[in-house]
């Protein structure tokens, strides 16, 4: 049988690489690993550490095609990050200008969430822990 140990990277596209970075980096608080220029593919690749455990790679390709989001489009949804204290995380997105979603409760777990996007729409998730 297959054993996935861990999920090793998410790779993200942006169409505004400096926006882009300045929001991962600078309003999400992702600590910066590496960056690297490919003067080849004229892109950059940005490394970004999530709380000692995952790694996003953030990369800026010409003239990317928008991402379909809403209504929904077949493919992956959007990305989560578990927060401690959704209060707090959202007090701190308003502060950094970022508009957020109404806080919704999960169904299922009970559990607090809400959404907001990246600069290119890419929905992103508060799941509170």
């Amino acid at each position: 049988m297959l054993k996935l140990n861990r999920v090793h990277h998410i790779a993200i596209i942006c169409s505004d690489y400096e926006k882009s970075k300045h929001f991962y980096s600078e309003m999400l608080g992702l600590k910066i690993i590496s960056e690297d220029y490919r003067e080849a593919r004229n892109s950059y690749k940005l490394d970004l550490e999530v709380g000692n455990q995952y790694q996003i790679e953030l990369f800026s390709f010409p003239e990317t095609p928008s991402r379909p989001s809403r209504p929904e489009a077949a493919g992956l949804r959007h990305l989560a990050f578990e927060v401690d204290n959704l209060d707090e995380s959202v007090s701190h997105m308003h502060a950094v200008g970022v508009t957020v979603e109404a806080i919704r409760i999960d169904e299922f777990t009970g559990k607090r969430f809400t959404f907001f996007a990246d600069p290119d729409g890419l929905p992103i998730e508060f799941y509170e822990k």
